[in-house]
């Protein structure tokens, strides 16, 4: 994360669902749904990982189901544009004198703005209840002029590429301690809004966007995404697994996965070349592994996709990656040139580009792999969370 309330935004083979278990939670809950990286719901995404959300009325039966929701370890809370609600009477959070609370959720490229709604969200066989949630570009009230001026605005299809996000990564709520105090030490995400305009606002914690995994009646202190290897080359379409839980059933056991304990910001740091990286991170809402930078790399970048290495041949690298407290876990990754890439290329492994400073370990990271998000303060049987593993 960088830092804990932002992501690094993103611009085939078959995973066959496993058969649940007593494990260590007796439940026989359905603790895993489908996932797929494909073009997206506006049919321009390379590397974008999707999944079906079901929202529904907080404590009613009248619900909507919502595909084309991108998946991302990088960020918390559910976040659905307005326009795919239409038809649910969903209850905007409100402060103590009457004021809407909306929303200005920061990412690296841009944000969304929106009421703060609350709503029963049902992934898989789970169920979180009456959570808030974000409504993007619904609140009714124009965009405070201190969150316009934090990038581009990414509410509409459009500009998001995606019908919503699932963050499902591992802080409990999307902002945490800072916007709990009002003053200068306060990030600006919330804001409370009347007719004649908003104003940044503290929130509570249990009323800020929730991690929907955490709040399960159980399977609720991590999840697990699962993808097969994919060739740099690319292919049109990836299929694989999100699975809820961490060694709460017999489908989610961490097996022989390293345990990498993050620090506050949901970071541990990357040895590369020698040299080490704080501040890196795994974050499946990242459409590649964006590293360092071209005069590093000894990379060009593309001509066409700019935005991404593009080396005359496929490059292989070796990084180690080191947990706060010393474990490490080896990452050995190709980068092959975008530009290179078939138009009917929707998911590659070689997809990277530049990020000073850090490792941000996207998508590309996650092929051939199982990776695991455990979430703050929850036990699981590789300690308590906060943690990536693989």
């Amino acid at each position: 994360m960088i830092p804990r309330t932002l992501i690094a935004a993103a611009l085939f083979a078959q995973v066959v669902a496993p058969k649940c278990g007593s494990g260590s939670n007796s439940s026989t809950t359905m603790n895993f749904q489908s996932i797929v990286v494909n073009a997206g719901p506006a049919n321009d995404y390379l590397n974008g990982v999707f999944t079906t959300v079901t929202v529904c009325a907080a404590g009613q039966s009248t619900c909507q189901t919502i595909d084309g929701v991108l998946v991302d370890t990088g960020s918390t809370g559910v976040r659905i544009l307005a326009s795919r609600l239409a038809g649910l009477s969903l209850s905007p959070q409100t402060d103590g004198s009457g004021g809407t609370i909306a929303e200005c959720e920061q990412f690296s490229d841009g944000f969304t703005w929106g009421a703060v709604v609350a709503a029963d969200v049902r992934l898989g066989g789970e169920q979180a209840s009456g959570i808030p949630i974000q409504s993007i570009g619904g609140s009714g009230f124009a965009v405070p002029t201190d969150c316009a001026n934090s990038g581009a605005e990414e509410d509409t299809l459009a500009t998001l590429g995606a019908n919503g996000i699932l963050g499902v990564g591992p802080f409990g709520e999307d902002c945490g301690p800072a916007c709990t105090f009002t003053g200068a030490s306060n990030p600006g995400l919330y804001y409370t809004c009347r007719s004649s305009g908003c104003t940044v606002t503290a929130q509570a914690l249990a009323r800020q966007v929730q991690n929907p995994v955490r709040m399960f009646p159980a399977d609720n202190n991590g999840v697990s995404i699962q993808f097969p290897s994919v060739p740099t080359s690319g292919a049109p379409t990836v299929s694989g697994l999100l699975t809820f839980g961490i060694g709460t059933q017999s489908n989610n056991g961490l097996g022989s996965a390293k345990v990498l304990p993050l620090d506050a910001s949901g970071n541990f740091t990357t040895i590369f070349g020698g040299q080490s990286y704080g501040d890196s991170y795994i974050d499946s809402g990242s459409n590649g592994i964006f590293f360092l930078t071209s005069s590093i790399t000894g990379m060009p970048m593309c001509r066409v996709n700019s935005d991404f290495y593009c080396p005359p041949s496929p490059q292989t690298f070796t990084a180690t990656n080191q947990g706060v407290n010393g474990a490490t876990s080896t990452a050995t990754f190709t980068v092959s040139s975008v530009d290179a890439l078939s138009n009917a290329v929707n998911a590659s492994s070689g997809v990277a580009g530049p990020n000073p400073g850090s490792f941000d370990w996207g998508l590309s990271f996650f092929y051939g792999r199982t990776v695991f998000t455990a979430i703050e303060r929850q036990s699981t049987p590789g300690g308590t969370g906060p943690y990536f593993a693989y």
